[in-house]
């Protein structure tokens, strides 16, 4: 007997050290694969005549809850006055809301032309809030080593940065082999019709982009938790949109004489059971890229959890899952956003509703989310409205091997230094999944470093940008121009 105990034992202790072996072996050789020994790039361009242009813009009030004011042209012109060589040497289309689209003719007509865009329209100011910026919003005040006001971040401070490269290396005689096209979008906060516009009229020409690029993601530092360096996000895809209405109705009445399910009760319980059964979600396709690529720049402990999924997967699914900001990247997110009952506490509603806001991960479809609170709500009671026809899918998934990738990476890293850099998902819209028609891969990256510290501040009080960033951002737009 206890020969064959020792002998379980010791097959037990052999496995053991079998599993140890594998689990080091694997994340021995997790190791990153951003590109290593990439030169540094400056492109020489005047930050400070930028930062100028940018104060400048930023005192055009382009707040897209009315795309029609004046300060739509307004910002197109300001465009021409502050770019003169751009303007001389690509032709330019203005289309719908005002977005002007830039043909930067290339010498080699076979090579397939690429899109650079970044959009010039702005969220407005919550009121009440006046007081509580440091400079006025609008003021495009440059302080403290920043540019300050609404747009810096989102996203007029690309449009500058952008236009400013493209001004310098006209300047040198630099002309593209490929056609570059530039687009800004007039009204991205509110639905991109322009960007749609842009997309359409590329296609209507038979013009098919090898790639685009928009804003999407940032260089972020010391937003994650764990990571020693800063980490460059090239987003693949982006979300896709759907809002569902729950509806239900009772006779109403006195709220002294209630039934035993209210409207309201109704709706609660089915909130409630969307919200404690997720739609599913996990490591696979591009959310599997992104935490692959991030996991191998974390410290011994944790990316011996990454570096072998085949045994840890569920573990790292529920430690992921815990966050909302890791959360969105692994699944269609649920988020119920509006409530509506009786007008009086003692009158029980005829009527209960709920909007749940959903944004969706790649995997999923509209059709098929709607299957899923169907189901996961069960209660033949309650009306499920939604215009399918409104709802957004998620875009396409871009392709790693498009050479727009590559370039990307590359650029981002001449300017960044030896930083991380992943592939990843884009949680709410942009112009990019329009942009997305016309071309065989869709981009999204911002080149500016952003921490903890800036995230309130888009969409909120104190947007900046800094004068350093802005800096970045040309030498990015120069790096990422010149391989064209």
């Amino acid at each position: 007997m206890w020969k064959t105990v020792k002998r379980i034992a010791g097959g037990l202790a052999l496995l053991f050290a079998a599993l140890v072996a594998v689990l080091a072996f694997n994340t021995y050789r997790f190791t990153p694969d951003t590109p290593q020994d990439v030169a540094s790039f400056d492109l020489g361009a005047d930050t400070d005549a930028a930062a100028q242009i940018l104060s400048d813009a930023l005192k055009i009030e382009t707040v897209s809850t009315n795309i029609f004011t004046p300060a739509f042209p307004q910002f197109v012109n300001f465009l021409e006055t502050s770019y003169p060589k751009v303007h001389q040497a690509l032709d330019r289309e203005v289309l719908f809301a005002n977005t002007p689209l830039f043909k930067w003719e290339g010498t080699n007509p076979d090579l397939e032309p690429v899109l650079l865009a970044a959009h010039y329209d702005v969220v407005p100011v919550a009121t009440g809030s006046l007081d509580r910026w440091t400079y006025p919003p609008f003021a495009g005040t440059i302080a403290d080593g920043f540019v300050w006001g609404r747009g810096t971040l989102d996203d007029k401070g690309a449009v500058i940065a952008l236009m400013s490269a493209t001004e310098h290396l006209i300047g040198t005689g630099f002309q593209p082999e490929r056609t570059v096209y530039l687009s800004f979008g007039g009204d991205e906060e509110v639905g991109g019709k322009g960007a749609q516009a842009v997309a359409a009229h590329l296609q209507d020409q038979n013009i098919q982009l090898e790639w685009a690029l928009d804003e999407g993601s940032f260089v972020l530092d010391d937003i994650i938790p764990g990571l020693d360096v800063p980490v460059a996000s090239i987003n693949l895809a982006e979300k896709g949109y759907l809002t569902v209405k729950l509806v239900a109705t009772s006779p109403g009445g006195h709220s002294a004489l209630p039934p035993r399910m209210t409207a309201v009760g109704r709706i609660a319980r089915a909130v409630d059971r969307l919200q404690m059964a997720p739609v599913p979600g996990g490591l696979d396709g591009v959310s599997a890229e992104f935490f692959d690529g991030l996991g191998r720049h974390f410290s011994v402990e944790k990316k011996v959890l990454f570096a072998n999924t085949w045994l840890f997967k569920p573990v790292l699914e529920g430690v992921l899952s815990g966050a909302a900001s890791t959360n969105a990247m692994l699944r269609t997110t649920t988020a119920p956003t509006m409530l509506s009952g009786s007008n009086k506490e003692n009158v029980l509603p005829a009527e209960a509703t709920a909007t749940i806001n959903f944004r969706l991960h790649p995997r999923d479809t509209p059709e098929g989310v709607l299957d899923y609170v169907k189901s996961t709500i069960d209660d033949a009671e309650i009306e499920i409205q939604s215009d399918i026809a409104q709802a957004s899918p998620a875009s396409p998934v871009a392709s790693l091997d498009n050479p727009g990738y590559g370039d990307i990476e590359t650029s981002i890293l001449s300017v960044f230094g030896p930083i991380a850099s992943v592939s990843g998902l884009t949680i709410a819209a942009t112009d990019a999944r329009y942009y997305a028609r016309a071309a065989d891969a869709a981009y999204r990256i911002n080149p500016f470093l952003v921490t903890s510290d800036d995230i309130a501040r888009f969409h909120g009080i104190d947007e900046r940008l800094s004068l350093e960033n802005l800096k970045h951002g040309i030498n990015f737009y120069g790096a990422l121009l010149s391989k064209q």
